[in-house]
């Protein structure tokens, strides 16, 4: 067995596609209408069989009573977000950073065997990059 997909929501998917695309490096699977909604999965380039769905909190499936309830906790940052492994988490730290991304943690080693660093994408999910020590 292996994943396939996972979901982010956001709160506008053309501003996550830049974040995740243009400043994360992650690669476009699929942007294209379903019904009255747009599909849009992002990847790792090394990946090439998992997709990230970044879907809107008014889109199906959620019922349109949630939705608020939906962007007030990602706008928290209350939602679960995405770990990456890098192989310099040092340099994808500076080059996130640079980009004018909301820093959550400086890269630090862990007491767990890693050295990682976090970050809060445009819509508040927590996006954090590890790597081994």
């Amino acid at each position: 067995m292996k994943l396939s997909h996972t979901f982010l929501f956001v709160r506008d998917q053309d501003e996550a596609l830049k974040f995740y695309r243009d400043v994360i490096g992650l690669e476009v699977r699929t942007d294209g209408p379903i019904d009255d909604y747009r599909w849009l999965t992002v990847g790792p380039p090394d990946q090439p069989e998992v997709e990230i769905g970044l879907n809107l909190t008014s889109t199906p499936p959620v019922p349109p009573t949630d939705t608020e309830t939906l962007n007030a906790l990602l706008a928290k940052g209350s939602l679960q977000g995405l770990i990456f492994v890098a192989d310099d988490v040092d340099a994808k730290f500076e080059q996130v950073q640079a980009a004018g991304a909301e820093v959550l943690q400086e890269p630090v080693d862990q007491f767990y065997g890693v050295r990682d660093c976090a970050f809060r994408d445009p819509s508040g999910n927590m996006i954090r990059f590890s790597s081994p020590r």
